[in-house]
């Protein structure tokens, strides 16, 4: 299967045993099953794949019944640990942490529910590591609760099952002054998608994420002025893609090259992975 052919949202890549593992938000059944949940597909070079895979399927009286968004699977202590978001009738949209002894899973719920906070409507949870070796989580509060989104951060135990702390704000979107307010079921305001992590060679912390401009779906990173999580965070002059697309994550190709995943466009049923080579440039990234 190419990658033409696959149809997928917020495509996310991970490198184990010569192989990329492509895992997303996939509207696929597979044959003789009849649930949706998260896919996955495997390739030696990023153009023709096998799969797709059950990754996870909902086991009964799993607290998310639909969306199945965003999912992004971390080695951490010996173990797979999927990030995914999830919406339940009885609950807010949120960010929950499954586990698998292997990338190719079964996953299987770890977290107690969604670890983004109860109370808040959020998504697009990614694991970030500081300079203590603590690990956080970084979402998004989504803008359709609070009209102007924001990225914000949330310690998590060592075990990752839990947040040991309340949430800080990392910066919202409508302050940046490059998002356009959106529209969508009578809802107005301003988008927050898709925190990525990525350190530069000088030390650099990125993060990357996604929000609506003039062209549609797009993408761009912002700068810790510290080099650390809290920031404060300065928005980089130049987007990285803003051609309807987005939902970003990086990754070092088998070859070397710095990679960048994204789907593109931002309407179904068309969305496809696409693969852009980075580059780093003094302070940040531009596309090769």
């Amino acid at each position: 299967m190419l990658t033409s052919e696959i149809r997928i949202r917020d495509p996310f890549i991970l490198k184990h045993d010569g192989l990329y593992y492509m895992y997303g938000a996939s509207y696929q059944l597979l044959p003789g099953d009849d649930r949706l949940g998260i896919n996955l597909w495997t390739s030696s070079d990023l153009n023709n794949w096998d799969g797709p895979f059950v990754a996870f399927r909902p086991p009964d009286g799993f607290w998310g019944t639909r969306d199945f968004w965003a999912p992004e699977v971390h080695e951490y202590r010996g173990a797979y640990y999927m990030f995914a978001t999830f919406y339940g009738c009885d609950f807010m949209r949120g960010t929950a942490i499954l586990k698998a002894d292997n990338p190719k899973g079964p996953f299987v719920p770890w977290s107690d529910g969604a670890v983004t906070p109860k109370d808040q409507m959020c998504l697009d949870g990614t694991l970030f590591m500081d300079e203590n070796g603590e690990p956080w989580m970084v979402y998004c509060h989504e803008w359709l609760q609070i009209y102007n989104g924001t990225i914000c951060a949330i310690k998590l135990d060592k075990d990752l099952t839990h947040a040991v702390s309340e949430p800080l704000l990392l910066f919202a979107s409508q302050d940046t002054n490059r998002s356009k307010m959106v529209s969508f079921d009578g809802n107005e305001g301003y988008v927050t998608d898709a925190p990525f992590f990525y350190r530069t060679a000088d030390g650099t912390l990125l993060t990357l994420w996604s929000y609506f401009g003039d062209e549609g779906y797009c993408l761009s990173y912002a700068v810790s002025e510290t080099c650390k999580l809290p920031g404060p965070w300065r928005q980089a002059e130049k987007p990285l893609f803003t051609k309807d697309g987005g939902h970003g994550m990086i990754f070092t190709a088998y070859d070397g090259r710095l990679m960048l995943a994204l789907h593109q466009p931002n309407i179904a049923p068309d969305e496809r992975a696409m693969f852009i080579e980075l580059k780093e440039i003094a302070g940040g990234l531009t596309t090769v």
